[in-house]
């Protein structure tokens, strides 16, 4: 089991990147952690139970060491099988721990947690209870600001006020309702409204929490225009697909006098990582379907992603062969 030395946090971030199924894995915070060092990462969604039941929990644990300040979200809505993640979390040498009441899947759904459980704000509060009884790591919530027709200020804020009572440190509210039947998880990051003052009425009334927006940021502008009324902003999509678009979050977010780093720098310095993970049998479509992503708003960016992802698909991208590419990225200033 790993040990790594666990970073002071205030519980306050004033940016971070959404958990996303499918991306948030430990080679994109990875590429991310090359674009800001400050930000705040979180992992893909764990579903409790999963991680108690499986003998490979390295699978659903390892990070690198480099990705600190490193928030692992949970889903589940079992107290006892909550009590043994946490526990695992912090053994495991993460931050923070974060819980899921926002996800509109319909199979996380079916397992009643996500954002179906904003409707049993007691057991959510339950929940709560059990991550901060066993251990000593913030824990924060990510949920809703309403799902399905329970979408009243009213039971927002009695929501939220539940779960402050049981102990949430922070808490991530995306400006949107969740629509459990008849949207399907894309269309539900779509379709319903964003509500920012919605939002910014809850951190109104509850001017004591921390209490983050999350929803439709694609840019550091609005992002600091957001932090004149709330403590954090998390970005998601917009980090993922775009991700070199935030590369000055450390200079205009957190003051830093760091310089932003450019595609070909990113790639270059990854490389290491990438051998790494190789000579640990990975391939290199792992890194590389995320690495694509730094890649536009250049000449024949389509072109250079594309002969990056058909080579490692096949398995045919050698280190030399994506040094030679980064180099014809650096030629061109990017």
């Amino acid at each position: 089991m790993k040990s790594y030395q666990i970073n002071t946090i205030n519980n306050l971030h004033k940016i971070s990147v959404a958990p996303m199924m499918d991306c948030t894995d430990k080679h994109f915070r990875m590429i991310i952690r090359k674009i800001s060092s400050k930000a705040l990462l979180y992992t893909e969604m764990i579903v409790a139970q999963s991680l108690i039941y499986t003998d490979k929990k390295e699978r659903f644990l390892d990070f690198n060491s480099e990705e600190h300040p490193l928030s692992i979200q949970f889903g589940g809505d079992n107290p006892k099988m909550l009590e043994e993640a946490a526990k695992m979390a912090q053994d495991w040498g993460y931050d923070e721990i974060n819980f899921n009441v926002g996800c509109p899947s319909p199979r996380v759904c079916s397992g009643n947690f996500g954002a179906s459980l904003m409707k049993e704000p007691i057991k959510v509060a339950k929940c709560i209870e059990s991550l901060k009884n066993n251990c000593s790591l913030p824990v924060t919530i990510k949920h809703r600001i309403g799902v399905d027709e329970e979408d009243s200020f009213d039971k927002l804020d009695s929501f939220v006020k539940e779960i402050a009572n049981a102990g949430a440190d922070r808490f991530t509210v995306h400006a949107r309702k969740a629509i459990l039947k008849g949207l399907n998880p894309k269309q539900n990051r779509t379709i319903p409204p964003l509500k920012y003052d919605v939002v910014r009425k809850l951190k109104k009334n509850n001017p004591k929490l921390i209490i983050e927006i999350n929803g439709g940021f694609t840019n550091i502008d609005q992002c600091i225009e957001a932090l004149n009324d709330l403590d954090g902003v998390m970005i998601g999509r917009s980090a993922y697909k775009y991700p070199l678009r935030w590369s000055e979050i450390d200079q205009k977010i957190y003051g830093e006098s760091t310089k932003s780093k450019k595609a070909s720098e990113i790639i270059f310095s990854l490389v290491p990582y990438i051998e790494k993970h190789l000579k640990n049998e990975g391939k290199t479509w792992d890194i590389c379907k995320h690495l694509i992503n730094l890649v536009e708003g250049i000449p024949n960016a389509k072109v250079w992603r594309n002969e990056i992802s058909t080579k490692s698909i096949r398995q045919e991208l050698s280190i030399d062969y994506l040094s030679k590419k980064a180099s014809e990225l650096q030629k061109m200033g990017f």
